[in-house]
This record gives structure tokens, sequence and C-alpha cells, in this order.
């Protein structure tokens, strides 16, 4: 079953196909009856933007088990400047090839337009095609323009709205839709490498990095010990990373920023990578987490994604205090409790200046929440994090700017109830096969997940305070595991 998802009229598209056709909004608030495994998703949605419509259709659609076409790393890729630009960068030498092959027949800036890989102009057929291994787009225009050397340029790439096509775009883009939903989507296979040594992202000006120093020590310890070498790089090291083998992100991670820059960076070298940029897309997002762990039934808090005209009736279904939260919030940042309807509505709407959706999620106090960490599948270990004195959460962000943290208490894996290891299990072998921190909550009505975190704090003496030395030398072999993986 293949759903497109577009705001134009089915009447704009062929019988056969206008049958297809579905409203982005309405695929988004109602969980549709479509089969998990075979439904595929053709997301055409105008607003392409970083947490617009677009984005947050594939974004529930990869939650619901549906294949769909653009994938939100897709999405990403084509919003992230920094991302945008480094594989426009590899795309530059197969348009300078080309132009040399063709010779000087485009004396002037031109634009190509390309529909599912393929384009109208002939002469750039292979290129149209690298360029759709870059990025899994729907509808491109890309930019080409000579630099001041006289060689050919990705100047730019563009989405294109299925709203605003052109004559010709228009019988090209029919006769591409045509052809894209009888075939198979597959994406591009990341390129492989074989060095030795870890990169370690790092930014000791983070208030809330997920490492202190004294961490970092003990794992470039762990490395030397199996003959790895380790290089702490910082924001402007990109350009540096295609010289190591794997790269460990130890930076608090989000879509829209330069970690995601680095993680698709690293796979896209074929570097063993944690965190990955899949882990990245899938744990920073709460609706998607939301959406993902109720598809497959875990317990969770009594959760609805808001848009603003559900935000007005969610406290039908949920009691005050009600906690609402932004999609891309950590470290408790952007999670505000409600506790009457003038402050829902006024917070709400505050944030959803942001964000096309909010989540609204029951309020369940409780003195700690447990902390799991999971490493390729396998609980690494198992923290209570104790609320902020005074405080509902376990960082408070105080008015003054200041930050208070609540205490801990480190066990053996061994030692947390087998109910709490489950389900941390569970839900990190949804995200992937990385590292995942499990917050869950033990309440009268059985244990819930809060979220899965994708780079959870490793500091010295919290969470390695009962594995010590050897936490860090399992994260070192799993890399090495990787990487030996990898050369075959």
């Amino acid at each position: 079953m293949v759903v497109i998802l577009t705001e134009r009229k089915p009447d704009s598209f062929p019988p056969a196909i206008a049958a297809l056709v579905r409203a982005p909004r309405s695929y988004i608030t109602q969980v549709p009856p479509f089969p998990e495994d075979s439904t595929r998703i053709l997301n055409l949605t105008t607003d392409c933007s970083y947490l617009g419509m677009a984005y947050y259709a594939s974004l529930l659609a990869e939650a619901r088990g549906h294949k769909v076409l653009p994938g939100v790393d897709a999405i990403v890729n084509l919003n992230r400047g920094s991302v945008r630009r480094l594989l426009i960068r590899e795309l530059n030498e197969a348009l300078r090839t080309r132009m040399v092959g063709l010779g000087a027949v485009e004396p002037n800036p031109f634009t190509l337009f390309i529909a599912f890989g393929a384009t109208p102009d002939s002469r750039f057929g292979k290129f149209a095609r690298q360029i759709w291994e870059a990025f899994q787009f729907p509808l491109l225009r890309v930019a080409i323009h000579p630099d001041p050397k006289h060689q050919w340029k990705v100047d730019d790439i563009d989405p294109v709205s299925a709203k605003a096509l052109g004559v010709d775009e228009e019988t090209f883009f029919q006769a591409q839709l045509a052809k894209a939903l009888k075939g198979e989507w597959k994406p591009p296979k990341p390129r492989k490498t074989a060095r030795w040594s870890l990169a370690v992202l790092y930014n000791e000006a983070d208030p809330l990095r997920p490492s202190d120093k004294g961490a970092l020590r003990k794992l470039a310890r762990a490395a030397e010990r199996r003959g790895m070498e380790v290089d702490i790089i910082g924001k402007g090291d990109l350009g540096r990373l295609a010289q190591f083998d794997a790269l460990f992100i130890r930076e608090t991670t989000n879509v829209n920023h330069h970690t995601f820059t680095f993680a698709r960076a690293a796979e896209a070298e074929g570097m063993p990578v944690i965190d990955d940029p899949q882990s990245i897309l899938r744990c920073t997002n709460k609706v998607y987490l939301a959406e993902l762990l109720n598809a497959h039934g875990l317990p969770t808090p009594d959760t609805r994604v808001l848009d603003r005209r559900l935000l007005t009736t969610v406290d039908r279904h949920l009691d005050y205090p009600i906690v609402l939260k932004v999609p891309d919030g950590s470290f408790s940042r952007g999670v505000v409790k409600v506790d009457t309807r003038e402050a829902l509505l006024k917070v709400g709407r505050e944030l959803l200046s942001s964000s096309d959706l909010i989540l609204a999620q029951e309020f369940l106090p409780t003195s700690y929440d447990w902390r799991i960490g999971v490493l390729n599948g396998q609980p690494l270990f198992a923290c209570q994090y104790l609320m902020s004195r005074k405080h509902w959460q376990i960082v408070n962000h105080k008015a003054d700017g200041t930050v208070a943290m609540g205490g801990f208490h480190t066990l053996d894996v061994d030692e947390a109830p087998p109910e709490v290891i489950t389900l941390a299990l569970r839900s990190a072998a949804l995200m992937g096969n990385g590292l995942y921190g499990v917050d869950i909550k033990q309440t009268d009505r059985g244990c819930v997940v809060i979220e899965v975190n994708d780079n959870p704090s490793l500091d010295s003496g919290v969470e390695d305070k009962v594995l010590k030395d050897q936490l860090y030398n399992i994260l070192v072999g799993e890399f090495i595991r990787r990487l030996e993986e990898a050369q075959g």
C-alpha cells in the first residue's frame, strides 16, 4: 500500500494516483489503520524545514514502521547547511568530470530539475542519480554555477514544492512519480574505512556536557591498553575527521547542531560512530519517541501529541498538573509543568511558536528516575538519579541561569529490578545498537519509560562507580569490534 502526503488536491493527479493522496496533517494527528510492514509513505509535503510539517510526517512514518520517502535523515541533510555543503563538495568532482566530457556547452549558470533521481536533461542523467544517492528527496532544483577559476560547481540544492511546478516539470514529475510508485526505495550504502584511531568530540565549555575530563582520561587509558589512540576534537575540527577511524560524540547532541554534522560526516566515511545519526534523530525528538514506544506497546506516561488546535482540548484527557515538552529538549530543558488551563494555553502557545508539534504528558512524581545504560543491546550501568532539591526534575534550570542537579546512587546491574532492566533493553533496541541511557520511573502501576537518550552521561565516579575502569574497557572493545567487523 502506498500513501501520498501532499497539500495538492487529489484531482490534480491521474485517477489511479488520486486515490492514494492524503493530507499531511491528517496523517500526523490521526494514527492511520495502515499495516506496519507493507505501507510506503511518499511525503510531498511543502514545508520541508526542520520541525516543519514534512519533517514530522516522515518522523512519525518511521515511528509507525512505514517505509517513507524522504526519510527524516534526508530532510535533515537538506536543511542542515553544514551537512548539505559537505555532501555538495563530494558532488562537485563528479559534476566537473561531467562538464569536461560535455565540453563548453553551458557558458552560463543553469538549473537542473530532478524528480526521484531523474532529470529531463539527458546530459546529466548519471549526475542526477549521484545527487539522488546523496539527497534522497523526491523533487529538487540544483543550481549550477561556474566559479572564478572557470570550474563548475553546485551552488545549492533546494527542495521543490509539488504545488509549484512548471508545465514541463509537471509532465516529467507525473511520469517519474508513476515509476517511483512501482519501484523499491533503498537507502544509499555508507562507505567503509579501515583506519585505527578514535576521535572524541567534546566541548569543555558546555555546562551539561555528558562526560567530565576524568571520564575522558579513563577512556584514553582504556584505549591505549588496546592499542587505540584517542584524540579530543572540537567543533572546528570537521575537516580533520576523515583522518580517524571512529568517532565518539561526548557533547549534547541535537539534529540542528554541529554534533549531527559530525555524526553524518563520520557515517559517510564509513566510520563507526557513537552517537550515529539515526540514533540522534530518533532519540532527540520526543514526538518520535512517544509514537515509537506506543507503537510497540511499551508502557509510558499518558502522552498526547499536540498542535495548536489540540492544545485547547488536551485537558479533557489529562489531569493537572500536565507536563509540556518541546520535541528536541535535553537535560530537562524545554520541559514545563503547568497547573492550570491558563498556564497550559500560555506555555503551550509559546512552545508551539518554534515547533509545529509538542508533547503533553501526565505528571508522575517520583523521588528518583532509573537511568539504565545500554550498549549494543547489553546493560552497561544502572543509576538512580535523584530529583533536584525542592524540584520535580533531576536538573533544575533556575531563573538566574544557574543549574542545580540532584544526587545519584549507582548499583550493579544485577541489583536493579529485573523489570527495569528488561524494559530498558526493549526500549533501547528500538533506537539501534549504540549507547543509550533509558530513563524509567517505577510507579504504582508498574514501570514506565520516560525517554531514551542517545548520549547518556558518563562521568567519573558516577556511572562508572561500580564497574570503574571496566566500563571504559567495554566501550573501547565495542569500537574495536565494529572496526574488525567492518574490515571483514
